[in-house]
């Protein structure tokens, strides 16, 4: 990857880059050539994420916390774009602690933006969520038209948003937002009561476990594979200016629908061709969780136009890599 189109070599901060996407995202950047100082206080993210990158001279982690202005203002010194990936997510856990997911998504966002603004940073692609379409039945999801949130977390996420506005109003920098939706892929994690769905049905279904599913499985996601994530990141990063798209927010995903059953059958298949005894396995339904929306589908249509982004891994080849991935952790 070159950095031949700007002036000076691009040197990228990544917030929550010991996490799953941020981990991902650092790897890919210091992979092709980029310099990447990674900061987050590991309350979600792990060491084992980077722990390959460490020894590797275009890398740098700073263990820290964004809710801290000093901290932030240390580690986006020298650098030339901010990747905000730094987060505390899950719907549940907002609903449980507002106070804490909060205080992370919003002051440690201000906190991030501001330190990049006095540092001279170029530009700031951060982390929304598909969260803050709320109660929006429209399908498939544009990015034109939100509802009212549902939850803390969603609450948070549409802050983001609006921060992002003001800031590119008020200060000389490039701020572009992705709303996510329902990212998966190696390096989630797959325990703790906040896990992601896919590894839990991954390490269920391996450890001969029954996996529960909230509502009766008929629910859709836009279910969207880590590299699309990657990539599309770093198409907004590299390139030469933002012109138009500076203050947007572009919906990120493989623009699908995949019900929560269709995707547990998926997952089983893939892990019976290693635990034969999973086959047989079936899942356990639960009462429906509070905040949860029904479906969720993105027109992509925006991040293909502006970005030239091309999903290039399907759901069923991205549960392939996945579930593979997982299954290997367990033999290591």
């Amino acid at each position: 990857m070159s950095n031949s189109i700007h002036e000076q070599p691009i040197h990228v901060m990544i917030t929550g880059g010991a996490g799953f996407i941020g981990s991902n995202l650092a790897e890919h950047l210091v992979q092709s050539g980029v310099k990447v100082t990674v900061l987050d206080n590991l309350l979600t993210g792990k060491l084992e994420n980077i722990s390959h990158l460490m020894d590797n001279a275009l890398f740098r982690f700073i263990k820290g916390d964004i809710r801290d202005f000093e901290t932030c203002k240390n580690a986006v010194s020298g650098c030339t774009h901010v990747s905000h990936q730094a987060a505390l997510g899950s719907v549940p856990r907002s609903i449980d602690d507002p106070i804490t997911s909060l205080d992370i998504n919003i002051s440690g966002t201000v906190n991030v933006f501001r330190a990049a603004v006095e540092a001279g940073v170029r530009r700031i692609v951060f982390a929304s969520s598909s969260s803050v379409y709320g109660n929006d039945e429209t399908l498939p999801k544009t990015e034109t038209k939100v509802g009212e949130v549902l939850s803390p977390y969603a609450a948070s996420k549409r802050s983001m948003e609006l921060i992002q506005q003001a800031f590119v109003e008020c200060y000389d920098i490039e701020i572009l937002g992705f709303r996510y939706f329902n990212v998966f892929g190696k390096r989630q994690d797959p325990d703790g009561p906040y896990a992601a769905v896919i590894p839990i049905f991954i390490m269920s279904l391996a450890n001969g476990e029954t996996p529960f599913i909230f509502g009766d499985g008929e629910q859709s996601r836009d279910f969207t594979h880590i590299s699309n994530v990657v990539s599309g990141n770093t198409a907004a990063l590299m390139r030469t200016s933002l012109g138009h798209l500076n203050g947007k927010v572009i919906n990120l995903a493989y623009g699908g629908m995949t019900t929560v059953n269709e995707l547990f059958y998926g997952i089983r298949k893939n892990v019976g061709i290693e635990y034969p005894d999973a086959l047989s396995i079936e899942p356990s339904y639960q009462s429906k969780r509070l905040g949860d929306i029904l479906h969720s589908h993105a027109n992509i249509e925006m991040a293909k136009r502006e970005l030239g982004f091309v999903p290039g891994i399907a759901i069923d080849e991205g549960l392939e890599r996945t579930v593979e991935w997982y299954l290997q952790q367990l033999t290591d």
